[in-house]
């Protein structure tokens, strides 16, 4: 994983979507990007903030494992 600054693509030309679900009160404060070979995630409250790019393959399987209950995947 590597925490960049600012996304490898312009932010206005990435298209940003919403979790669901974040943490217990259900704010919508998590953003993804998919940029085909990685994936952005950045804090919906603080866009102009900091992201962190993963390979897609890596957040596939984080998406999958927290779904699936693995220990150590799921938000605490």
């Amino acid at each position: 994983m590597t925490d960049i600054a600012t996304p490898p693509t312009e932010p206005t030309a990435v298209a940003w979507f919403k979790s669901s679900h974040s943490g217990g009160e259900g704010n919508e404060c998590v953003e993804v990007a998919d940029l085909r070979t990685e994936v952005t995630v950045r804090d919906s409250k603080n866009p102009r903030g900091g992201t962190l790019t993963v390979s897609t393959g890596a957040f596939t399987a984080f998406v999958e494992g927290v779904a699936q209950g693995r220990p150590g995947t799921s938000p605490s």
